[in-house]
């Protein structure tokens, strides 16, 4: 671990001085000002004792924070969230993760790996809950394989914490004890801190409205976690080159999701990008569906070792094209650039079904997806 710990201070995060990325914003003539900030009206932000006047226009990235539920207890007790958790240098004997997102598990599994007897807690049903069920399954199977504990549709009724080690207590269920405990139960903006109130802004909301132009209100931009649209800084840097397109008076390519790519780094990685299954039945899709086993693929055979996943995607029947697509594998999240580039554009099936798909990679897999899909008109 030890290895692994130096290269996140030393290389990643240059143990969390920020003094070469403020020398480069102002080396480009930008002024840096230090502090927390708070709106004071469409064009005007106050820091401490000063206020600022923008003359045209304020873009607001100030991200999301962890969010921390009302578990009695919980907040008395010295708790991580993901930031104590990179920041580690000695690992604990035992962890308890409170939430099966993308955050508890990607960590859950490092730790895990690292010889810590990983324990996760989820409310819901299932883990990556906002993902295809088929990912939850599988990376569920992953977990039990790896000697992770995964318990699912948990409410958790106290948190407490002796000076030596944490007490969970789930409603009808045996506690789980643990030196430490990860609390990865998602992120919201604190747009009340933010003071979006003063823009017209509700300030209880989950995320800051924004147009396609990302205009919150007159003079005012958003981007990144805040705006609700993906908390990915691939979201964020795209949204910013259409901020800086708007405010500098260039055409303007409208803000488009439909083929917002997400991908959970863990072993196997799970990417998906567009609808998946239900939510695509939701909407009234015709779906179809097509499935493809990662293993059964001749480079799934050749990888052999960790070679869990599978490629699925769910098509509109009526206007052949994918709405959405989970690629989940060793390098899930490459392969699923294909399937990205094929939801964004509306590739017609039939193109897809035509391509060269070269011998033997991961990728080649969709061709046996599509090939399952045309099989059964139903997609079933």
């Amino acid at each position: 671990w030890a290895p692994v710990a130096a290269r996140i201070r030393e290389e990643a995060t240059d143990n969390w001085d920020d003094t070469v990325a403020v020398k480069r914003f102002e080396g480009k003539g930008g002024r840096f000002v230090r502090g927390w900030g708070r709106l004071d009206g469409p064009r005007r932000v106050v820091v401490g004792d000063r206020t600022f006047e923008a003359s045209r226009a304020i873009v607001l990235g100030v991200g999301a924070r962890s969010s921390i539920p009302p578990i009695p207890g919980l907040a008395e007790t010295p708790y991580w969230t993901n930031r104590e958790a990179i920041e580690v240098e000695t690992l604990p004997a035992t962890l308890a993760i409170l939430g099966g997102g993308p955050v508890g598990v990607e960590l859950g599994q490092v730790f895990s790996r690292f010889g810590v007897e990983v324990t996760v807690l989820e409310v819901a049903e299932r883990l990556l809950a906002t993902e295809d069920p088929e990912s939850s399954e599988l990376l569920a199977t992953v977990f039990e394989r790896e000697g992770i504990a995964v318990h699912t549709s948990v409410n958790v009724e106290s948190v407490s914490h002796d000076g030596h080690r944490f007490t969970i207590t789930p409603e009808s269920a045996e506690p789980v004890m643990a030196e430490r405990l990860l609390v990865a139960s998602g992120r919201r903006p604190d747009l009340q801190g933010l003071n979006v109130g003063s823009i017209g802004v509700d300030a209880d909301a989950d995320a800051i409205p924004v147009d396609d132009h990302m205009r919150v209100t007159d003079g005012v931009w958003a981007v990144g976690d805040m705006t609700g649209k993906g908390a990915f800084p691939h979201v964020s840097m795209y949204q910013a080159a259409i901020v800086i397109d708007d405010i500098l008076g260039r055409p303007v390519t409208a803000a488009d999701y439909r083929a917002t790519p997400r991908v959970t780094f863990t072993d196997p990685e799970i990417g998906s990008v567009g609808l998946h299954e239900a939510s695509a039945r939701d909407k009234g899709v015709a779906v179809r569906v097509g499935r493809a086993q990662v293993p059964k693929s001749a480079r799934g055979w050749i990888h052999r070792a960790g070679n869990d996943g599978f490629i699925k995607l769910v098509a509109d029947a009526d206007r052949g094209i994918l709405v959405g697509a989970t690629s989940a594998g060793p390098v899930g999240g490459e392969v699923l650039g294909l399937l990205t580039l094929a939801v964004h554009a509306q590739v017609p099936i039939t193109q897809l079904q035509h391509m060269i798909y070269s011998y033997p990679t991961f990728h080649r897999a969709i061709e046996s997806a599509l090939a399952d899909m045309m099989q059964d008109g139903s997609g079933g």
